[in-house]
């Protein structure tokens, strides 16, 4: 039997989109934070029965960017997908893939992958739907670019960062980094993978936006910043805006998780 390939995301260049942008971070299941937060900028959303599909009605020509972690751990991953999928094929929303995406992808193409962290949710969550949402949601999945260049090149959105240099760069190396972030290739005292912290030396000019690890606050750091306020461990969904840099977010619904790593504080400078 012939080895299956691997999972090519690519990278989705838009320099004639310039925005404004909502871009939100790890969703991580959490629907009903979300539509609420949609709603805070000002975005309609219903669903219309018939069709089983959700209408979005935006304000102005904003355009939604999940900065990926759409599944796992959260209490209602396929709705997510659902309305993240419903918006992308309106033209309302764009996704990079993140890591919990990209493994329930090679769960769904029937690769060997170890179920847990989330996925176990994920996976049981998803029974009670048909066959042909999977479809959909594998298909959709397989087409998430692992970075996504805006504005000319001023807007860089990559689920955990990446540096100057690797953006507009197609390799599996630049995609595990879009997608896992640099790390030491030590672990933890709990087995988790030591992350280097990039943006501490990043000094390009494309603003880069993500997401990956949870923070306290989001706060600017040359130029980057991370918006995933770890909802689904009973933190916040926050959006940035693009270009006025706003910051709106809701507070989560519940605790659905436990972070076995503890949030980071970034010290903030005046």
């Amino acid at each position: 039997m012939a080895k299956p390939a691997a999972i090519e995301h690519s990278i989705l260049n838009l320099p004639d989109l310039h925005g404004p942008f909502h871009i939100i971070g790890d969703v991580h299941g959490c629907f009903g934070e979300l539509v609420a937060l949609l709603q805070e900028l000002k975005y309609t959303v219903t669903h219309d029965d018939e069709n089983k599909r959700y209408l979005v009605q935006r304000p102005d020509k904003s355009i939604v960017i999940f900065v990926g972690d759409l599944v796992d751990r959260g209490p209602n991953s396929p709705e997510v997908l659902q309305l993240a999928m419903d918006m992308a094929e309106d033209g309302l929303a764009y996704c990079v893939s993140g890591n919990h995406d990209d493994k329930l992808l090679r769960l769904l193409l029937g690769r060997s992958v170890r179920i847990r962290h989330g996925l176990e949710m994920t996976v049981e969550q998803l029974k009670g739907y048909r066959k042909s949402f999977k479809e959909r949601v594998k298909k959709f999945l397989a087409g998430l670019p692992h970075h996504i260049i805006l504005d000319n090149g001023r807007l860089v959105v990559a689920h955990a960062g990446l540096e100057e240099e690797l953006h507009g760069r197609n390799s599996r190396g630049v995609r595990d980094l879009c997608l896992y972030g640099p790390t030491t290739g030590e672990t933890d005292e709990h087995g988790l993978p030591i992350r280097l912290d990039w943006a501490a030396d990043y000094c390009g000019k494309a603003i880069v936006v993500y997401g990956h690890t949870p923070v306290h606050e989001p706060s600017w750091r040359n130029n980057t910043i991370n918006i995933d306020t770890g909802c689904v461990f009973g933190g916040r969904l926050t959006a940035l805006t693009y270009p006025d840099h706003t910051l709106h977010s809701v507070d989560s619904f519940d605790t659905y998780a436990t972070s076995v790593r503890p949030f980071i504080r970034y010290h903030q400078h005046h």
